[in-house]
C-alpha cells in the first residue's frame, strides 16, 4: 500500500498510462493481478467434500444466514448511516458487503486455530452462492432496497445488472471453474496427496504475488486521492470497522450460545466478518472505472480489514481462554 501510494505520488500520470491497457471497462494489469490472486484459493478447496454439508447442516445453516442475510443487510444500513450524502462511496461499501470472503478467510482461520476443513467447505459454498447471487444482490440493494427504505431516489446510483454479472463471471467465474477443473484433473492424474502437498504448495505463492501486484497498482492509481482526501478515507473507514467488529462478535456469541466448539465458532466468525474485497474491487473498477468513488471505497476496504482482522485473530485466543471453550 505504501509503495503503491509512493509510486502514485512520484509518477502522477501512472493512472493514465495504466488506463490505456484496458478492454471495455476492464483494466488488464489489474485483471491479471486479480485472477492470479483468486485462482489458488479456489484450486485449494475440496469441492468433493461438499456432500458433508448435510452432516452438520445446523452450523452451515447459521453460517449461510450470517453471510447472505445479516452481513449484506448490516453493511447496507451502515453505508447509509455513515455516508448518506456520498452515494458513490456508499455503493462501493455495499458492494464490499455483498462479497463474502473466499480467500483471506483461509489465512485468518488458520492463524486463529479454526477448523480448516469446515472453513474450506464454507469457502466452496460461498463461492457458489456468490456466482449465483452477487449480481442480483447488487442490483437489489442499490436499485430496489435504497429507494424503498429511504423513500427517495435522489441519492440512488443506477447500476447495470448485466455489467456486474459480466465482471463476476470474469473475476470469480473463471478462477472458480479453473480451480474445479485443476483439482479434479490433477487429483485423478497424480493423487490427492501429491496435489495438496506438492502442487498447491507451489501454486499458493501466486495468490500472494497477485495480491501484492494488485494492491500496488490500485494504490499507485489512487495514491494521490488517498493522501488528498484523508477525511473521505476516515469516513469510509468508520462503517467498515463497525461492520467487521459487529459481525465477528455477533457470530461468536451466536455460535457459543448454540454450543459449537471453539474451532467451529472461530471459523464461522471469521467467515462472517471478512469480505472478498478482491471481487468488490474488480466489480467496481469494471463497472464504474478505476477513478470512480465506488472503486475508491472498495480499495480502502483492505486498508481497514487487514489490521482489524489481525487484531481479531489475537482476540480469539483470549476469548477461548476466557470462556474455557473446548
Amino acid at each position: 500500500m505504501v509503495i503503491g501510494i509512493g509510486i502514485g505520488v512520484i509518477f502522477p500520470n501512472i493512472s493514465i498510462i495504466l488506463d490505456t491497457f484496458r478492454v471495455d471497462t476492464i483494466s488488464l494489469p489489474i485483471a491479471v493481478g486479480l485472477l492470479l490472486m483468486m485462482y489458488p484459493p479456489l484450486a485449494k478447496v475440496s469441492y468433493d467434500e461438499l456432500s458433508q454439508v448435510k452432516k452438520t447442516w445446523r452450523m452451515f445453516g447459521v453460517s449461510l444466514f450470517l453471510n447472505w442475510v445479516v452481513g449484506p443487510m448490516l453493511m447496507f444500513l451502515l453505508a447509509w448511516l455513515f455516508l448518506p450524502d456520498l452515494p458513490e462511496y456508499r455503493v462501493g461499501l455495499i458492494m464490499i458487503g455483498l462479497a463474502r470472503c473466499i480467500a483471506m478467510v483461509l489465512v485468518w482461520n488458520f492463524l486463529a486455530d479454526g477448523d480448516n476443513n469446515y472453513c474450506a467447505l464454507l469457502v466452496a459454498l460461498n463461492s457458489i452462492f456468490q456466482i449465483l447471487l452477487y449480481s442480483f444482490y447488487a442490483f437489489f440493494f442499490v436499485n430496489v432496497m435504497s429507494p424503498w427504505i429511504f423513500g427517495s431516489s435522489s441519492f440512488i446510483i443506477d447500476i447495470p445488472m448485466m455489467s456486474i454479472a459480466k465482471n463476476v463471471s470474469i473475476f470469480l467465474g473463471i478462477p472458480f471453474v479453473g480451480g474445479i477443473i485443476t483439482r479434479l484433473y490433477l487429483v485423478k492424474k497424480r493423487g490427492k496427496q501429491w496435489y495438496e502437498e506438492r502442487f498447491i504448495r507451489k501454486l499458493s505463492p501466486l495468490s500472494i504475488i497477485g495480491l501484492i501486484v494488485t494492491i500496488v497498482l490500485m494504490f499507485a492509481m489512487r495514491g494521490e486521492d488517498i493522501l488528498a482526501l484523508p477525511l473521505d478515507v476516515f469516513r469510509i473507514s468508520l462503517p467498515l470497522a463497525s461492520y467487521f467488529m459487529v459481525m465477528f462478535f455477533a457470530s461468536f456469541l451466536i455460535s457459543r450460545a448454540l454450543g459449537f466448539e471453539y474451532s467451529k465458532t472461530v471459523t464461522l466468525s471469521f467467515t462472517a466478518a471478512s469480505n472478498n474485497f478482491e471481487l468488490a474491487i474488480a466489480v467496481t473498477i469494471g463497472v464504474f472505472g478505476i477513478t470512480s468513488g465506488q472503486a475508491f471505497a472498495a480499495i480502502i476496504g483492505p486498508l481497514i480489514e487487514v489490521p482489524i482482522l489481525m487484531m481479531l485473530v489475537n482476540l480469539s485466543s483470549w476469548l477461548k481462554k476466557m470462556y474455557n471453550m473446548p
